[in-house]
């Protein structure tokens, strides 16, 4: 079979490798990168420490706005497909290369398969939010990380070519923390001890390009008496600068500002932490799985199951409530993993080797 599977952004990266390694030992897998994110250390590194084939076409798209970025992404992924002729096209997660694929596919008759349907945020502000619903509606084959997204589509009508079949992103964790804690320096380079620091990262739209969420949290963290790591992704610290924040992170003196890091340096930090501040819902899952308390800069999530098993807390964007956070982690005892047993990649790889059948 020919396989068609687009990318173009971290999280996405991350939860292709697992999948695209399976998949080649029996079909013929085109890799499309569209270039959402296109710095090195958020694109080009992750595909050498996951090993990930270099992508057959990088469509170089870039930032842009929303309506921007996703009509270059459809108009290039479309002219690929056509060239190509895939059966079956993969996308993953909820992006604007998630959303432009899935149309540019279903446009032109091919089966469309989505890696982490279902997720539901039910804030509609969210491009994330309208991305994964678009998404969900015209996909064929819906593969679902939890049993409350089968259930999510189920109350959208959404019944037929649904399959629970785990997160594809706790596969590739556990495929790679060893290596992370064997091979990562970032720890020493940092000068870091365990439960040493806290880890932020921000990248939201909501969080960065309104004054009022972005100040908030640079007023919570620059006030917080904990050594704090801030990887800063390059549109955030443009952002920063924007909003005249940027000087305040650079001199507040628990703060360190530092480039944005690769998949290993990342997932050592995660686990290393004494809490991870977030509006990232791949890093909440990361959390979660390596057992590190998460405050998540949000007011609300569609990885709920982290929640209500304790190891999340919702703060939203106000200092108050994230030093109260901060005061009052929580370490519960965490019983079944509702995201799988890290064998999502395969199960998705056994149902669509049946499609030929």
């Amino acid at each position: 079979m020919r396989i068609a599977s687009i990318v173009g952004a971290r999280p996405q990266f991350i939860k292709a490798a697992p999948l695209s390694k399976r998949l080649r030992r029996e079909h013929r897998e085109v890799l499309i990168h569209t270039g959402q994110h296109y710095d090195r250390e958020l694109s080009h590194i992750f595909f050498e420490q996951l090993k990930i084939p270099r992508p057959d076409y990088n469509l170089k798209v870039g930032s842009g706005g929303q309506g921007e970025q996703t009509g270059k992404m459809l108009m290039r992924v479309e002219e690929v497909l056509l060239k190509e002729k895939p059966d079956l096209v993969i996308v993953y997660g909820d992006t604007n290369s998630t959303l432009a694929g899935a149309l540019a596919a279903v446009k032109l008759h091919i089966r469309v398969a989505h890696v982490e349907a279902g997720l539901r945020s039910y804030n509609r502000r969210m491009p994330e939010e309208i991305n994964r619903v678009l998404t969900d509606h015209i996909s064929d084959l819906l593969f679902c990380p939890s049993q409350r997204a089968v259930e999510n589509l189920q109350r959208e009508g959404i019944e037929e070519g649904v399959y629970l079949v785990g997160d594809v992103m706790f596969d590739a964790l556990l495929e790679n923390i060893e290596v992370a804690c064997r091979e990562s320096q970032v720890m020493e380079r940092l000068g870091l001890s365990e439960g040493g620091f806290l880890l932020l990262t921000i990248h939201r739209q909501e969080n960065t390009d309104r004054f009022e969420n972005l100040n908030s949290i640079v007023g919570a963290v620059t006030s917080i008496e904990k050594k704090i790591i801030f990887p800063a992704h390059p549109r955030v610290r443009k952002w920063l600068r924007h909003w005249g924040l940027w000087e305040r992170c650079q001199n507040a003196p628990n703060l360190m500002v530092i480039e944005p890091v690769g998949y290993l340096d990342m997932l050592l930090l995660e686990e290393k932490a004494e809490a991870i501040l977030t509006d990232s819902g791949g890093m909440q899952k990361e959390a979660y799985f390596l057992k590190t308390p998460c405050l998540t800069l949000r007011q609300e999530t569609e990885w709920s199951e982290t929640v209500d098993d304790g190891w999340n807390t919702l703060v939203g964007t106000q200092p108050e409530k994230i030093r109260e956070a901060l005061c009052d982690l929580s370490f519960p005892t965490q019983g079944k993993n509702p995201y799988g047993e890290g064998e999502a990649s395969k199960k998705i790889a056994e149902i669509i080797g049946r499609l030929e059948n």
